[in-house]
């Protein structure tokens, strides 16, 4: 796990140290760098050593020097892919090093080495006997890559933070992507929110011609739904089995490492899956367990995940945040989120990654079974939003939304008034619509009024409605669960776990994101992943003897901050230049009545204070 930069054209080596320094918390380890000064190309490494500690620098050369790479991530089937390439001639420098791997597979596979990978990874190949860069980033985006492209300057970097240190990329904001933050509550690739600076989107790679400097961005894989085109008799039972196998598997690929490793637990279905089967492949030697809890009830799952590490004799770590605690981590966390982000669950997951730090290096979460298995509550809302789209005429909508307003304002999490007003705001809209609209922090209509100029619904949700449209999909539970995977998984969640735990140096492992779970999840036929109201149906039945039926049983808590009743005393903060075109008088006015108890603005309010400190901490630097 580490963090790269590069580029090649205007610039010189004070810029790619520059760049390099600003990811040294991605890789305390140390540090490496390549100048080719005929091809004006630099590249810089940033080490977080957990294979092959001795022989695992970069950047990392073939054996005749002609092919180079910088790597961030992991590469799962690593060893397989080694002896495969033994077998065709290739020599090898270090024992079991997964970066070597990508080297020698690049000269074997060329461009079509991503698909072999199984793996997180955004990487950046540098072929001299080709003049080129190749970059790839991993088919669900696990791991960041951002890009800038110009006629006379061709940079990247696993964060925007590293390329906005280069002397010539000081871009101005986004207006779009400033909008699409609020309207998704994330921002969706390929957009960052600086003007010309690109994120890679999942599955894609870019090769640029050093020489000229143009590039060329195509796509290697998306995640599909194709359902199995038959449905056998027994297949219930038979992918119940099939499905414990690639669990187990997946998560014994993940347990590799040669520093210390453990496991988030919450108490759920996934991450309780994740310790059964990590449990059973360690043996005799426990395996070292991490949880955050809670104050408030609603939000606490702490009582769960020590009921499960018991369950499993893990050795078990909790951590406890409170208001007073959040106060002192929220304005550091939310200066070092490189981008905005208005999922506040980032506090509490930053708060696990730095307490997990202390004990292991490495550490295994749960994320991407809700995405896979249909597990988030817009699953179930998906055919009441159908019936009341037939049945509910625009007036009676309004009138309907009108009356949901008025209903008591509760602070717990996931309430019905915050989840009944959140589902109105996108059964207003077409099919197309519910799912990005569902998530944001603000509707179009309110979107107007915060950026006081009218906005195009079709423009704000682009990618959303081309994501829907394209889909081969013929239900809305399909084309829902390719938009989550496709948008929500690596814009948000995944986002979200790769800041806060590099912000401290760990790396965070994700089984239920293998290749062979994850193609199996997408031919699963929707009816085995959400039935009669019940998501994740599959799942549960195939772990039911694995893990606590308690824990089967269990309704679905999402990994929440109480940041409804917090933000309460929290003063609004003033709007940088940089936000000088949003409507602060507006913006007053909802947190006022937040303030005041009579409104639950909660994710609005969220959104704003992350976009403030991120563009103070940009003005003060």
């Amino acid at each position: 796990m580490c963090g790269i930069a590069g580029f090649a054209g205007e610039g010189s080596r004070e810029d790619v140290v520059a760049m390099n320094t600003a990811l040294a918390h991605r890789g305390p380890d140390g540090e490496g760098y390549h100048e080719d000064a005929a091809r004006r190309l630099f590249l810089a490494h940033r080490r977080l050593a957990v294979l092959d500690i001795q022989a695992g620098t970069q950047p990392m050369w073939n054996e005749d020097g002609r092919v180079c790479v910088v790597f961030n991530g992991e590469i799962y089937n690593h060893a397989e892919l080694r002896q495969e390439l033994l077998g065709k001639g290739h020599v090898f420098r270090s024992h079991h090093s997964d970066t070597e791997v990508l080297v020698h597979g690049y000269e074997e596979w060329g461009d079509g080495l991503p698909l072999r990978l199984n793996g997180m990874f955004a990487f950046a190949v540098y072929d001299a006997g080709r003049g080129r860069l190749f970059l790839a980033r991993d088919r669900f985006g696990e791991k960041p890559l951002y890009y800038f492209s110009s006629p006379k300057l061709f940079a990247f970097g696993s964060e925007v933070t590293a390329l906005r240190r280069h002397s010539g990329i000081n871009p101005a904001i986004d207006t779009l992507a400033l909008q699409k933050f609020f309207a998704y509550s994330f921002i969706p690739a390929p957009h960052s929110l600086y003007q010309g600076i690109r994120k890679l989107p999942p599955g894609h790679a870019l090769s640029c011609d050093l020489a000229t400097l143009r590039t060329s961005e195509r796509e290697y894989w998306r995640f599909r739904i194709e359902p199995f085109e038959t449905v056998p008799a027994d297949a219930e039972s038979a992918w119940r089995e099939e499905l414990r196998h690639l669990l187990r598997q997946a998560v014994k690929r993940r347990l590799a490492s040669d520093v210390p490793l453990g496991l988030f637990t919450s108490g759920g279905i996934d991450s309780s899956a994740m310790l059964a089967y990590a449990a059973a492949e360690s043996g005799a030697q426990p395996i070292e367990t991490f949880a955050i809890g809670f104050r408030e009830a609603s939000y606490d799952e702490s009582p769960h995940a020590r009921r499960i590490a018991h369950a499993f004799g893990s050795a078990h770590h909790e951590e406890i945040l409170d208001i007073d605690k959040a106060r002192e981590l929220i304005p550091d966390v939310l200066r070092r989120l490189d981008e905005p982000m208005a999922d506040a669950s980032i506090v509490p997951t930053y708060l696990l990654c730095k307490f997990a730090r202390q004990h292991v290096t490495v550490a295994l979460g749960g994320d991407g079974g809700d995405e896979l298995f249909a597990g988030y509550d817009p699953f179930r809302a998906l055919r009441l939003a159908g019936w009341y789209r037939r049945l509910v005429p625009g007036w009676g909508h309004k009138l309907i939304q009108s009356c949901a307003a008025g209903l008591p304002v509760s602070d717990a999490n996931m309430n019905f008034s915050f989840k009944l007003q959140r589902a109105l705001r996108g059964a207003g809209h077409g099919p197309a619509f519910w799912n990005p609209v569902w998530l944001g922090a603000v509707g179009p209509d309110e979107l107007e009024q915060l950026c006081n100029e009218p906005i195009s619904p079709e423009a704000l949700y682009q990618e959303a409605i081309a994501a829907w449209e394209s889909s081969s999909a013929d239900n809305v539970v399909d084309r829902s669960l390719e938009f989550y995977t496709r948008f929500y998984l690596p814009d948000d969640i995944l986002t979200k776990v790769d800041r806060a735990s590099m912000m401290v140096s760990l790396e965070v492992r994700t089984p239920f994101l293998d290749n062979d779970l994850a193609d199996f999840a997408r031919r699963l036929p929707h009816t085995f992943k959400l039935r009669g109201g019940c998501g994740k149906y599959l799942l549960k039945q195939a772990l039911r003897g694995v893990i606590p039926e308690a824990i089967i049983r269990r309704p679905k808590k999402g990994f929440g901050m109480p940041i409804a009743r917090w933000l309460r005393d929290w003063p609004m903060p003033a709007a940088p230049a940089a936000a000088a075109g949003l409507n602060s008088d507006w913006m007053r006015a909802r947190w006022d009545s937040h303030r005041a108890g009579s409104a639950d603005h909660r994710q609005l309010l969220w959104a704003w204070l992350a976009l403030c400190r991120h563009l103070q901490t940009e003005e003060a630097q």
